[in-house]
């Protein structure tokens, strides 16, 4: 069950907060989710009705020329050393043991485990210059507006603190234009809801859209396929033995919109005791139905229901409908088939996919290099990365896709220069330069922008924050970075902070 960390603070009708929003976790299960979402969307339409403009302010070229967009998040972050940014002049204890080799863009060295991408970074722009004071995972820094992050706050998806997530700020902001719902889901994310297949109950932050209420989180959907490979994964003192679908999977994958069904760990009992606590639910909306604000209720009703029921969502989830090629040029891996299973999202009318490569079997994995960096990095990471990234940038170009679809790959900080000494040698975390990728969307072709020092691990020319990327984000998709959200009292929060730049040297 989605746990909803939060203070125990009591509705008037004497549910808790955390109480609501569990049992609206439960109509993610198809029971309630109509009612989670009227409900908040209408705190947020009572709160305000329209986006505040900051003063007028002179634009960059480029703005408004994304349509869609797709984020790709490297949970636990990639070293930069590793990827885009190496260093062969280093010493060996900075540099590793992986050797670069070139790309089509002259001066633009990369991994040699990447070679797919080697032979397409033509259409890529790399940005090696992002920092911040933060080294700490965490999708909320990277992701959405909070000006400062804590642990405690990363493993608080309901903290107060938090801001609303890149895509569902895109979403309310694109609401308010439309004055109302989409037919289709536009905030779309894959492969399952975040950090719910690690070990340990509780959730990890960021993806969620905060105080603009559930009505705005992303849509997720669930995994339904088996791994065809295993890998050994390491913890501390803890060596296992794990089947891993970004590893590689089966060609049934697919993916269905989550938790449509009953889940096998949903017991007779738990569910009693949910619906009891529905029953009470359905109480409290008679007065919400008689009121104003609850008039509208048919029209979240009609969204749950195509969320569920649409045959459209189903068969564009259904990558299996794809060409065998098709879906080998993306990787026959989870994280591959996502990727592809975005871009038929956005044929079939989504706004923003967001494809997450999580953690999977333990806490620590995805791109946590801790522990076994060089054997994680080269059976577990970097193939699957190679093949999918290239797989959808390629594609979307061929499509005629690319000009209009801006596609960033990022994660929340990068990985130390020097190598530790811990379990098979490791990079921990580092946020005084890392590296991310773009590529359409009003994003140049075939450049390289900032730099690093001799070992990467200080900016040394063009720094910018993830605040700054986000702003940028925002002004490629056609939004001002610098607008006001309301918040759960209608006072107007900034939708990144005010000192935010959009990145001008990133732009075509």
């Amino acid at each position: 069950m989605l746990r909803m960390l939060s203070s125990p603070r009591r509705l008037c009708n004497g549910l808790t907060r955390r109480e609501l929003l569990e049992v609206g976790g439960t109509g993610l299960l198809g029971l309630s989710l109509p009612h989670l979402l009227q409900a908040d969307a209408a705190r947020a339409a009572e709160a305000a009705t329209n986006v505040r403009s900051a003063p007028l302010i002179a634009m960059p070229d480029g703005f408004g020329q994304a349509k869609r967009c797709i984020i790709l998040f490297l949970y636990g972050s990639p070293s930069q050393m590793e990827t885009v940014d190496m260093k062969p002049e280093a010493p060996l204890e900075i540099r590793g043991t992986m050797r670069p080799i070139p790309s089509v863009v002259p001066g633009l060295d990369v991994c040699e485990h990447l070679p797919n991408m080697a032979r397409m970074m033509d259409r890529v722009t790399v940005l090696r210059s992002i920092h911040h004071e933060y080294p700490i995972h965490g999708v909320a820094h990277a992701m959405t507006g909070v000006p400062v992050i804590d642990v405690n706050m990363e493993l608080s998806p309901n903290d107060p603190k938090h801001h609303p997530y890149f895509g569902s700020a895109v979403e309310y902001v694109d609401r308010q234009r439309r004055g109302g719902l989409a037919a289709f889901p536009q905030n779309v994310a894959l492969p399952f809801p975040f950090s719910s297949q690690r070990t340990g109950e509780v959730f990890r932050a960021g993806p969620y859209a905060a105080y603009l209420g559930s009505a705005y989180n992303p849509v997720w959907t669930e995994f339904e396929g088996q791994a065809d490979r295993s890998v050994f994964k390491t913890l501390r003192d803890m060596n296992v033995e794990i089947f891993d679908p970004y590893v590689g999977c089966k060609p049934e994958a697919h993916f269905r919109m989550a938790a449509t069904s009953l889940p096998a760990e949903l017991t007779l009992d738990r569910l009693d005791r949910r619906r009891s606590l529905l029953k009470q639910m359905d109480d409290a909306r008679r007065d919400l139905d008689r009121s104003s604000s609850g008039k509208s209720l048919s029209s979240f009703q009609q969204m749950a229901h195509s969320l569920i029921q649409s045959q459209s969502v189903a068969s564009a989830l259904d990558v299996r409908q794809e060409s065998l090629e098709t879906r080998e040029m993306y990787g026959m891996t989870l994280f591959g088939q996502s990727c592809l299973t975005a871009r038929r999202m956005l044929d079939a009318g989504t706004r923003l996919v967001s494809v997450f490569w999580d953690e999977y079997g333990l806490a620590g994995d995805a791109w946590d290099t801790h522990w076994n960096h060089y054997p994680r990095m080269t059976d577990q990471l970097l193939p699957g990365l190679d093949k999918a990234f290239s797989g959808l940038i390629l594609d979307l170009d061929r499509r005629g896709q690319l000009d209009d679809t801006l596609v960033v790959c990022i994660s929340e900080h990068g990985r130390t220069p020097k190598i530790t000494t811990g379990s098979g040698g490791g990079r921990d975390h580092w946020s005084q330069a890392y590296s991310a990728l773009f590529a359409g969307g009003g994003i140049g072709r075939g450049r390289v922008v900032g730099a690093t020092d001799k070992h990467a691990g200080e900016v040394v020319s063009t720094p910018v924050g993830p605040k700054d990327v986000l702003a940028t984000m925002y002004h490629l998709l056609g939004i001002d970075p610098h607008i006001f959200l309301p918040d759960r009292t209608g006072r107007p929060v900034p939708l990144v902070p005010e000192s935010s730049r959009v990145i001008t040297e990133l732009l075509g």
